[in-house]
């Protein structure tokens, strides 16, 4: 848990816990155009096939008494600027943060796992 400061209110504390860091993190790195997906594991893909989606899916966070640090695994489309949407996708998800829960991150690390080609459609075309 991370336990936000506030010293405004005397009502009681609030923690943040790191599964909804993870959904934050990982809703804001889909929004950013040049994202195909996230990255998950075997047991992800599974969970999504039965309908339960994951929203934290290809995220990690690491709490430590540095900070916090955030590692996204994802795929990309095709023909997009690599360091160019991951530094997109890096503001997306410190300004999401911020906005949100406040917390400022150390570092967010963009980790490239694939690359996604458009579906081409399944028309045929007849010679003739």
């Amino acid at each position: 848990m991370y336990e936000v400061d506030d010293n405004n209110t005397d009502l009681g504390k609030v923690e943040i816990s790191p599964e909804v860091i993870e959904v934050i993190a990982g809703m804001a790195a889909n929004e950013v155009d040049g994202v195909a997906a996230m990255h998950g594991s075997f047991a992800t893909g599974v969970a999504e096939r039965i309908g339960r989606k994951n929203y934290g899916k290809g995220i990690k966070v690491d709490l430590t008494e540095e900070g916090i640090t955030i590692d996204v695994q994802l795929h990309m489309k095709f023909g997009v600027s690599i360091p160019d949407v991951g530094r997109c996708v890096q503001d997306n998800i410190a300004q999401t943060l911020r906005t949100m829960t406040a917390l400022e991150v150390n570092a967010i690390n963009i980790h490239v796992v694939g690359i996604e080609f458009e579906q081409e459609s399944n028309t045929s075309i007849e010679n003739g």
